[in-house]
């Protein structure tokens, strides 16, 4: 069995109630909508950097970041003393009066956008981020129409559960009206494939008929996730999202792009994802690894279209706080300073060359693709059909577990492995990740 690389951390000892016990007083208290990974559920009681501890103090590589929100790596030190110290300060003003954090974060994070995106606006999550930007984007242009892709997850409050197409976070409410759903670029899948030159124009063209024939023919809005996150790690064919771009301004939309799992350096060759497809939107969503897992997401925008909103007062009580500004300021140092952009360019391009190199050994590896910390694994019962191998994916997911990997799943038909851990990763790790999804494949 692989072995996870040496690691100077004793973790904490813990003293809580059992996982039995645990999971009885969530079923009988807490959501009975919300899911657990593993058949065994598994109990996380600690987490340095890259690595989590359960309650017996076993060690695990976090593959999957906790759902990509750990960006910087768990208790990191940096994160957590500006936080901390933030606290022992004042923990809450709201932004009707003045406050050093909400300002100086707000500076901190225009400088990182390109173009004219320099207006900060701070909420809690990400559904309500694109809850935000679907308002601005309905104010500033007076139109209500929205297009989005199939099989995209943009979060799970009623509005965004509309601009959802993944079957799974949807609930049978009247929440879709004015939203229609354009084809999903998928070139592993879809119509057109990675080997058609033309298939991002072809993609893109679905857009516009979406627009033409779904639509009053004029829209607020096009939505997309730079690379698509619970649908798989889905990455679009080249000039797609320029073109879609296209056809969305030319229907007197504006186009918002959803960086919540792409972006803050994730990707490698860019801060965000949307800037690798070489496009300009309007408005920029964010949550997740934006505050190292605290409750903190952002939209950007430009002066012009922030305007519109300032015609009404716009306020949100927890959103812009000074913990959560001090915590998201030092995940951007960080970042800057430890070079986990690099980073997931270089851990990102052993990952990819490794599990590629897999593929040659396990039939069951249909795709590997993704962008620098961004992978996804779709697993297939066949090559040429493509039919989709959801057990299997379950199987070597559960397999991960038990040998000290923790990763993820997605995928419309679950069964798209998902790899990406926080940006702190070694080479090592990696080592580890692949030996042990090599170990976990055969087994299956």
């Amino acid at each position: 069995m692989p072995t996870l690389p040496p690691f100077d951390h004793t973790p904490l000892p813990y003293d809580g109630p059992s996982p039995e016990e645990i999971l009885a007083m969530r079923k009988e208290f807490v959501n009975p909508g919300i899911f657990h990974y593993y058949k065994k559920p598994i109990c996380i009681v600690e987490g340095k950097m890259q690595y989590l501890y359960d309650e017996t103090g076993r060690r695990y590589l976090d593959g999957f970041g906790g759902i990509v929100t750990v960006s910087v790596g768990h208790a990191h030190p940096e994160v957590v003393k500006a936080a901390n110290t933030q606290n022992e300060t004042i923990s809450h003003t709201t932004s009707i009066y003045l406050n050093p954090q909400l300002a100086l974060y707000a500076k901190e994070l225009a400088a990182k956008m390109p173009g004219n995106l320099k207006v900060c606006y701070f909420v809690n999550s990400g559904s309500e981020a694109n809850d935000l930007a679907v308002l601005m984007a309905r104010a500033y242009t007076g139109n209500y129409d929205l297009v989005a892709l199939r099989n995209a997850y943009h979060g799970g409050s009623a509005g965004t559960m509309g601009l959802t197409s993944h079957h799974t976070w949807k609930f049978n409410v009247p929440h879709s009206f004015g939203i229609q759903h354009a084809k999903m670029p998928d070139t592993y899948r879809g119509n057109f494939s990675k080997e058609d030159p033309d298939a991002g124009m072809k993609y893109a063209a679905e857009v516009k008929d979406t627009i033409q024939f779904g639509t009053s023919g004029t829209i607020a809005a096009y939505i997309a996730e730079s690379i698509q996150g619970v649908g798989g790690t889905v990455v679009f064919p080249k000039d797609y999202l320029k073109l879609a771009h296209e056809h969305a301004r030319a229907a007197g939309g504006l186009c918002i792009a959803d960086e919540v799992q792409a972006g803050f350096g994730r990707t490698g060759t860019h801060f965000w994802g949307f800037e690798s497809e070489g496009v300009m939107p309007d408005i920029v969503t964010m949550a997740k690894g934006i505050g190292n897992g605290c409750p903190l997401a952002a939209v950007v925008t430009t002066p012009e279209i922030a305007a519109t909103l300032a015609t009404r007062i716009h306020f949100n009580t927890y959103g812009g706080n000074p913990v959560s500004c001090a915590q998201g300021r030092a995940v951007l140092r960080v970042i800057e300073n430890e070079g986990l952009q690099e980073n997931s360019l270089n851990i990102g391009a052993q990952l990819d060359t490794g599990l590629k190199a897999l593929m040659e050994k396990h039939s069951l590896i249909g795709e590997v693709r993704g962008k620098g910390l961004m992978i996804g694994v779709e697993l297939v019962k066949d090559r040429s059909t493509k039919e989709p191998a959801s057990a299997e994916c379950a199987a070597v997911f559960e397999k991960c577990k038990e040998k000290g990997l923790l990763i993820g799943k997605g995928g419309l038909w679950g069964n798209t492995l998902r790899i990406k851990p926080p940006m702190c990763i070694h080479k090592d790790d990696a080592e580890f990740l692949l030996a042990t999804i090599d170990e976990a494949l055969g087994e299956v």
